[in-house]
Formats: C-alpha cells, structure tokens, sequence
C-alpha cells in the first residue's frame, strides 16, 4: 500500500486526539485498553479511519488486535534523563545499548510510542514527596514494563568559581545567571518546586539563553563563565572543578521494557554494574550511593 493510499485510509494518534478533542496520552490509554479500533503494526499504532467513524456514531464496537498480531521489538535505545554514571557504564560494558537522553518526560513518551526500551527517569512527586513511580504508572498503565532503580543521586546547586560562597542557597538566586532545563527534564521540575518553596519564580532570574540538555551541559556553561549557577548533580561540579551547594536526594531509576529487560544488551549493562569496577567509578565521581541497584519499585499490572 503506497504511503498515499494509507493516509486516506488510516489516522494517526495525533489525528485521532485533534478528532476526539482529547490528549494523545488518551488515544493511547484508550488503545491499549482495547477501547478504540486501531491497529498495530512494527510498534506504530493506526486508526482505521472508517472503523473511527463508525465507533464515534455508535455503530460499531472495537475488537482487540489478533493475538498473532507481530509487534516488533523495542529498538536498543536508552532514551529520559542523562545520566554521567549511566553513560559511562553502557559504554564500558559494551552493552551495544545506543542513547538518546532529552529529558524524563521525553523519555516516557519514546517508550510509550516503543521507540526506545529502556528510559531514565528522576521526577520529584511533589503530593507524596517521593520520585517516580506516580508519573511512571500514569505514564504506562497497563503496559509491559518494569521500574527499578539506578542510583541515588546528590542535587543541589554547582556554581561559577566566582560564585562559591556568595550564593548559600535557592533564595540567593535572585537576578543570577542561572541555566535551567528543558521543560521535559526531571532537574526542570525539581527546580520549579525548589524555586517555590524559595518565594522565586524564573522570572526572578536572569535566564541564560542556552538551555542545557544534559547534565554535562549544565557544568560546562558553568566552568565557561557563561553562567553563575544551575541546579546539578554533585558528581559533574566535581569533575569540572566547580562550587557545590547540596540541596537534595533524588533516586533516578530505569523504566525498562519487560521482554528487553532479558534480551543481552540488558543483561549485559546489569552485569557489568554488579562488578567492583561500576563501585568503584560511582565512588570515584561522588555524589551516588548504588546500594539500592536493581530494587523493583513498580511493575505494571498488564492483562
């Protein structure tokens, strides 16, 4: 079928949220519930449009995809929150997972489009004061994947060289040069909340005009001058020399596909993490406690 002719038979999420006037975390929601007509092919789900019409009229109900339907496999991707002790751990086991780190809440939805197996995530949960597992099972409900932790991780402030000592906390901020996050990061929701809880807004800052992807990023506009603060992990304002003011204790933790969880590329990054070489690098880089690798925090409940 020519992609042409597909398109007049076929919606996209995309259309089938704009048609439904609701979110597309809806469409999907109402998709793997079986609740809508829809189809799955290679991981991409599509909407027979006159099956569509036909269940928005009431004239006919969904049938759930056959159970020999193929869906292909998740491709090899480490996608969400960089990560330094990640990055370099799936280098050094050889583990062939390729990555692709913009943020949490980007991460999630490459996993929920299947275009990535394996997602770090760190999202503060502001209502329970802990991290993760609300946004993940909102997130993935009934879907096949698993959450286990990775590290915990010290935040806080890292600062410009000229800034040590000058800048004690949150409310120090006002009308620094601060780098900030992109809206899907997990360091950019935490930092809002922090700002909160100092009286700031971001409009009390001087935002700099770079935003920094990675974590990284952050430390190397810091050491730069480019910049007198950002919210960070302890281990980058180490390794680039930099001012550190602690704020916090995070757990970033992987939100795994089940069936990738046992495939080699998996395997061979936890592998690799139960030896003294991962505890001694986390130790080395500072900041973490890897105690806790590998505990389960949630696991969907999948029909």
């Amino acid at each position: 079928m020519s992609d042409a002719a597909e398109s007049l038979q076929f919606l996209t999420t995309r259309e089938v949220a704009d048609l439904l006037r609701v979110k597309e975390r809806k469409v999907y929601d109402l998709a793997s519930a079986g609740d809508i007509p829809c189809r799955r092919v290679t991981g991409k789900l599509l909407f027979p449009k006159a099956e569509i019409e036909a269940w928005i009229s009431g004239a006919a109900t969904p049938s759930a995809p056959a159970a020999t339907e193929a869906v292909a496999p998740a491709p090899c991707v480490v996608a969400g929150s960089h990560d330094p002790l990640l990055e370099w751990a799936l280098r050094e086991s050889g583990s062939g997972l390729a990555t692709f780190f913009d943020g949490s809440l980007d991460g999630l939805e490459r996993l929920r489009a299947r275009e990535a197996a394996v997602c770090g995530v760190h999202i503060f949960e502001p209502q329970s004061g802990n991290w993760n597992v609300d946004r993940v099972a909102d997130a993935l409900a009934g879907r096949p994947f698993v959450l286990v932790e990775w590290a915990m991780r010290r935040q806080g402030l890292i600062l410009a060289p000229q800034q040590t000592g000058t800048i004690k906390g949150v409310a120090d901020l006002r009308g620094a040069r601060v780098v900030v996050r992109q809206p899907s990061a997990g360091g950019r929701i935490l930092f809002e909340h922090l700002l909160t809880d100092a009286g700031l807004t971001l409009d009390d800052l001087t935002v700099c005009p770079s935003t920094a992807r990675t974590e990284t990023e952050v430390a190397a506009l810091l050491a730069s001058g480019d910049a007198d603060a950002a919210l960070g992990l302890e281990a980058m304002a180490r390794q680039f020399r930099l001012g550190f003011v602690p704020l916090t204790r995070e757990r970033y933790d992987l939100v795994i596909d089940r069936r990738a969880y046992f495939d080699p590329p998996v395997q061979k990054l936890m592998a690799f993490c139960h030896e003294a070489a991962f505890r001694d690098k986390a130790e080395a880089m500072g900041g973490y406690e890897v105690s806790g690798l590998g505990t389960v925090h949630w696991n969907a409940h999948c029909p």
